[in-house]
């Protein structure tokens, strides 16, 4: 590895506090590994879904319950907070094949009334 490379990645690994070279690589390895699985629509996996909404708009907050009650088996868990006298922001803890995850995920962000949406994946050990 060239020099200047490899000072870059000491660097990187003192401000992340990992004792040695190995342990940095053997993550980058696991991260990359699990980044090929993820690309598989029956790879079981474990998330979060976020989405911040306006509850004022029209029917809104009540299309997204029935979307999640739709998908009851998937979603572990959610946490709902209230930003502002307007603005929700949920947190779905998700659960399943990802071919099923995403699906959902893109129901619920694509939903008029949804500001942003993001859909964060690992994958779940077998």
């Amino acid at each position: 590895m060239e020099p200047a490379l490899l000072a870059r990645f000491d660097r990187l690994l003192a401000e992340r506090g990992y004792g040695s070279r190995s342990e940095a690589i053997r993550d980058l390895v696991r991260r990359r590994l699990d980044e090929e699985r993820l690309r598989a629509d029956a790879t079981n996996v474990v998330g979060t879904l976020t989405i911040v909404y306006d509850h004022e708009q029209h029917d809104l907050a009540h299309r997204l319950t029935h979307i999640q009650h739709d998908h009851h088996t998937t979603i572990v868990a959610n946490v709902h907070v209230h930003l502002d006298p307007r603005n929700c922001l949920e947190v779905l803890i998700v659960r399943g094949r990802a071919r099923r995850v995403r699906r959902l995920a893109e129901e619920l962000i694509a939903t008029k009334g949804v500001r942003h949406g993001r859909l964060t994946l690992t994958t779940a050990r077998d």
